[in-house]
């Protein structure tokens, strides 16, 4: 068999779900030990040490000697139940394996070949659809990871899992046989949409009373602007109609009145 991990827990003397709850009030995380035609083993783990194991990569496929007072039983972990809020476990289910154990285990998937993948280099996106395998092999021989390439692949192509190589002794699960494991999946482009809207009619007469404002001034002003035109050129102004004619310009005399002297 392969080599095992070890992990120490403390023997349990009764099993239901009021001795689960009592070894959680003791800060204790309650588990059993099942398989092999043997009678269950009720056992309790501290808490930082299974929550270290659980962080290891291959927790789920590791076998493990689990230390219980002064006899070694070898396991595998089999269920892990969690608190839905923290994660933190809140129990723990082990099967005793041997040698001759065949059992079903899921098994993480590692892709290579990415940076060849014709499809990934044309801005493809590497979908997974199944990023574990469930397999049938002994319990000392249970793969660490099954290897995938995409080296080949191009965009709208798939890999499935009768073109991977198992390693020696594993088969697939029934319901797993020819599953897909992954495709290329075409880029996503986003293109945002300009929608004009049609005016309110609030704000259609608000624009035409803004541009009835803008042409009116230029229309009153124009002969203003000639008459300013013409008085710079150094021509008079003519006077209003029935108005006094204008004063003279700074130091220019005056004409003398109708009938005076010069």
């Amino acid at each position: 068999m392969s080599d095992a991990s070890s992990i120490t827990a403390a023997a349990r003397d009764r099993v239901g779900k009021g001795a689960a709850r009592a070894a959680r009030r003791q800060g204790q995380v309650p588990g059993v030990i099942y398989g092999d035609k043997k009678a269950a083993t009720p056992i309790s783990f501290e808490p930082r040490v299974l929550w270290a194991e659980m962080n290891r990569p291959g927790f789920r496929t590791r076998l493990y000697d689990v230390q219980v007072g002064n006899a070694a039983e070898r396991c595998l972990f089999r269920d892990v139940q969690t608190d839905p809020v923290t994660d933190r476990p809140l129990h723990v289910d082990l099967m005793r394996v041997t040698a001759t154990s065949r059992i079903h285990v899921r098994v993480p998937v590692h892709f290579t070949g990415q940076e060849k993948s014709p499809g990934i280099k044309r801005g493809g996106v590497l979908n997974v659809v199944n990023h574990e395998i469930e397999v049938v092999c002994l319990a000392g021989a249970i793969p660490e990871f099954l290897s995938v390439d995409v080296g080949h692949l191009d965009i709208g192509y798939s890999v499935h899992l009768d073109e991977v190589t198992l390693p020696a002794g594993a088969v697939p699960a029934q319901h797993f046989k020819n599953v897909t494991v992954a495709t290329i999946a075409a880029p996503t482009v986003v293109v945002e949409a300009v929608v004009e809207t049609a005016p309110t009619p609030e704000e259609a007469a608000a624009a035409a009373a803004a541009g009835a404002e803008g042409a009116a001034p230029g229309a009153e002003g124009a002969p203003a602007a000639g008459a300013a035109g013409a008085a710079a050129k150094g021509g008079a102004a003519a006077p209003a109609k029935g108005g006094a004619a204008a004063a003279p310009a700074k130091g220019a005399a005056a004409a003398p009145a109708k009938g005076g002297k010069k």
